[in-house]
């Protein structure tokens, strides 16, 4: 099941206590203090798994709490300090803190690690309290408490280029045409139900990934069809394709709806570089004349089923990716 929303507890480990202990050696009935500090409290960290793609394992554990530091022992031992406490999440998993809803942190690397809260300082044994005037202290330091707090674990997929459409417009079978994926295809709406990944061959040692977002409808931004529930996926794209089905009554009008869905969720979107793909060319006996849109944007045409524009279409992408 895809997942790319979820809310947790967190709270590292409190720092454990300092001990009072003093020598017990033979023939010195009073020996001096040895009490060792309590160990460190562990540390929640969250951490970029590209293995991962949801949330899905998270979301059912809803509270993670990092062990407490050991405490101070005689001897001047010093406690263990505890082990941290690793969340593993996808890369594009953005970390907010839920109380003040500030970005925290947003981790677009594989292997980043963020420490979401700190465990506490274990407290200091009566060793550390010695003075010359107080040969003898009788207390030690409680360990400090570990942070907690409530934040929302968010997932944006990263890609390189956007699939946008209304549904059954081609967005999947494109993606299984150029690449590995093996998205659902069928000619019903909201086939695709997740956004779906692939890797695009362009040639030797470069490639680009892909993402078909499920499809949109007008009114998708205030939360109509599968509503913004997808639309933040291409927030993190370089390159939009706007794909419009070659048999439409009116590409442009199709065209502004797609633009005006994506302005009102996000403006910043219409910045980005994009292109135009009239698809299913193969159903259809004369191709149409439209090689720009109003706007000036390209407008491409391809058959994913017969591998129609395929290759020039890729090699468009990854001119617009490197000059974005």
């Amino acid at each position: 099941m895809f997942i790319d929303y979820a809310e947790i507890h967190i709270r590292a480990g409190k720092g454990g206590d300092g001990c009072i202990s003093f020598r017990r050696e033979k023939y010195i009935p009073k020996g001096g203090p040895d009490g060792g500090d309590g160990g460190r409290g562990g540390d929640v960290v969250i951490q970029a798994d590209e293995n991962l793609h949801t949330l899905q394992d998270i979301v059912h554990h809803r509270i993670f709490r990092a062990d407490s530091g050991g405490k101070g022992q005689g001897g001047n031992m010093t406690g263990k300090d505890a082990e941290d406490i690793i969340i593993l999440v996808p890369v594009g998993t953005i970390v907010r803190d839920l109380k003040t809803e500030k970005v925290l942190c947003d981790l677009v690397e594989k292997g980043q690690r963020f420490i979401a809260e700190k465990g506490g300082k274990g407290g200091k044994g009566n060793w550390r309290f010695r003075t010359p005037t107080n040969r003898t202290p009788r207390h030690a330091e409680p360990g400090q408490p570990g942070g907690e707090k409530r934040i929302g674990l968010e997932l944006k997929v990263l890609a390189d280029v956007g699939l946008v459409g209304f549904p059954n417009a081609g967005k999947s079978t494109l993606l299984a045409s150029i690449s590995a994926a093996k998205p659902k295809i069928a000619n019903y709406p909201f086939t695709t139900l997740t956004p779906n990944l692939g890797i695009v061959k362009v040639a030797d040692f470069k490639s680009l990934v892909m993402a078909d977002i499920p499809g949109l409808i007008e009114g998708a931004h205030e939360g109509k069809g599968l509503g913004i529930q997808f639309l933040k996926h291409i927030e993190r794209t370089k390159v939009l394709a706007f794909l419009i089905d070659v048999q439409s009554e009116n590409y442009e009008k199709e065209y502004a709806t797609l633009k005006q869905e994506l302005k009102s969720f996000n403006k910043e979107l219409l910045k980005r570089r994009r292109i135009v793909i009239l698809t299913k060319l193969d159903t259809i006996d004369k191709p149409p004349k439209k090689t720009k849109m109003k706007d000036g944007t390209l407008v491409f045409q391809i058959s994913s089923v017969a591998h129609l524009g395929l290759e020039k279409l890729i090699k468009t992408l990854w001119k617009l990716i490197g000059e974005e």
